[in-house]
């Protein structure tokens, strides 16, 4: 919203529930209390032709997908996909694993690397990342079968169009 929402708006909420009397409040009987959070947005996620931004790192992306999917906060255990650990599992909610495949996550740096789910990343994620039930796995594209796909009970999402308008 610019920088008068830091400069202005922001002393003034602070005053409003401190219990300053300028502005409407003595008017209206207003003594202060409740409170307000203020938060500094990062980058946009998609540009505007829907693209992802290339800003965007695997953590928040993550963080996208799953709270579109599970309207809860995402709870990273790494900061960095190439931190030892890291997969490209974000979680499990009600029995739904769900999995994102974008850039650094499986150690290919390549704007076209490690996006797609080929028979040979479905090997590894039932490797690394194992779940017995549904999973739904977003990714550039998919290279498996529709059959293969339901035997290994996964729904593919596309990115960004599957979740873009979210």
């Amino acid at each position: 919203m610019g920088e008068h929402a830091q400069t202005h708006c922001l002393p003034r909420l602070q005053k409003v529930v401190a219990g300053e009397q300028g502005g409407i409040s003595a008017a209206v009987n207003w003594s202060g209390g409740g409170g307000f959070r203020f938060f500094q947005l990062g980058e946009p996620v998609f540009e505007a032709d829907g693209r992802i931004n290339p800003a965007i790192r695997f953590a928040t992306l993550a963080a996208w997908v799953w709270y579109q999917e599970t309207r809860t906060p995402w709870q990273s255990t790494s900061s960095s996909p190439k931190a030892a650990g890291a997969t490209p599992l974000l979680g499990s909610h009600e029995d739904t694993a769900y999995y994102l495949l974008y850039n650094g996550i499986l150690g290919d740096r390549r704007p076209q690397g490690g996006n797609v789910l080929t028979g040979a990343v479905l090997a590894m994620l039932d490797e690394v990342a194992p779940h017995a039930g549904p999973r739904v796995v977003y990714g550039e594209s998919c290279r498996l079968s529709p059959q293969r796909l339901k035997a290994a009970s996964i729904v593919f999402k596309q990115i960004p169009y599957d979740i873009r308008g979210r």
